[in-house]
């Protein structure tokens, strides 16, 4: 609104000052500054228009200089028509790009609609609340990856980082994800899926590119866990504690395999009715505010105690964004489970 304003504010003030300083002074060029602001966000028929109502201010300023018909203004004319011609162009290659940036945009994210389907709402006695927040429009699309499937095995999961972004990000995304949609019903061991998601990776990544990611899958009264260099999930107890899920040691990420980096071991978390899981990427917790301070989840945690999950966890982006007072600078996945039943 305001940028589509200036241009009609900046010839006003021109004309003001013109009219109070007198025709000792000559103003008028600076009426070109009306079609130049005007190619930033407008059109190239807007910018056209603001050029010509640069014109027209322009000729009682100058019969008020006593510059009518003099070589002076006429040289002033042809300068504002200059310059409107040539904002036009910008004006016409901005829009373009603009157009050509969206189309692109939208290709992005319509495959990335397609990789990451819905997760289901249940499973057994679980349920499940999902919140995926796209970055800045002028970010690139990033590679955030998350999947739930139901197996004679229990339940399992997947939520993941890819380093990097862009189309190259979203491809490695969808050969993990493929891996793990494949190997999670076929592998009876949780470390057997991991195995084939690193086996996967071996042979479409190349250099030092990696996955932070991590495994879950929930038997009997507790999740099993494979941190693969992923932010530990914060569990969420049903007589209010909160603690965060840390491996008992540091795990490597996927794909650094053919570095000598061997897979990290699962571990056991106590996971009883009532309580809550929260997995999240790093763009959840690396987010920022006007100050440089970190979302602080842990102390926001207590949004997620609504009777309904999703509403919960999308209480919980809310805060988020009014936290950094704007849109995330990074992807930002959030996978939430309730554990229900007797």
């Amino acid at each position: 609104m305001v940028l589509r304003r200036l241009p009609f504010v900046v010839m006003g003030l021109v004309a003001l000052v013109d009219v109070l300083v007198g025709p000792s002074l000559g103003f008028l060029p600076l009426l070109t500054l009306g079609p130049t602001f005007a190619s930033v966000s407008g059109s190239v028929r807007r910018t056209a228009a603001v050029g010509a109502l640069a014109v027209t201010i322009c000729i009682p300023l100058a019969a008020y200089s006593h510059l009518l018909g003099k070589p002076q203004n006429n040289l002033t004319i042809a300068t504002i028509a200059g310059i409107t011609c040539a904002s036009m162009l910008a004006s016409w290659l901005r829009t373009r790009r603009e157009r050509e940036l969206a189309n692109v945009r939208m290709v992005a994210e319509a495959a990335q609609r397609v990789l990451l389907r819905p997760v289901p709402r249940r499973a057994g006695e679980l349920r499940i609340a999902l919140s995926y927040t796209s970055a800045a429009a002028e970010a690139q699309i990033g590679g955030d990856l998350y999947e739930v499937v139901t197996t004679p095995d229990g339940v399992r999961l997947l939520i993941g980082d890819v380093q990097g972004k862009g189309l190259e990000a979203v491809e490695t995304a969808a050969w993990v994800l493929g891996a793990f949609r494949e190997s999670a019903y076929d592998q009876p061991e949780l470390l057997g899926v991991a195995e084939r998601l690193e086996t996967s990776l071996a042979r479409h990544l190349g250099g030092e590119k990696f996955v932070t990611a991590i495994l879950a899958e929930v038997r009997g009264d507790d999740i099993l866990l494979l941190n693969c260099g992923h932010p530990a999930p914060v569990v969420l107890s049903q007589d209010g504690e909160v603690r965060h899920a840390e491996p008992p040691e540091e795990g490597a990420p996927l794909g650094l395999g053919q570095l000598g980096l061997s897979l990290p071991k699962p571990y056991h978390v106590p996971f009883a009715h009532g309580d809550q899981i929260l997995f999240y990427t790093d763009g959840v917790i690396e987010a920022r505010n006007r100050d440089g301070e970190f979302y602080p989840l842990e102390e926001r945690t207590h949004l997620l105690l609504g009777p309904d999950p999703q509403e919960a966890l999308d209480q919980l982006r809310a805060d988020l964004l009014h936290h950094v007072g704007g849109p995330v600078p990074d992807d930002a996945a959030m996978l939430l489970l309730r554990r229900h039943g007797a």
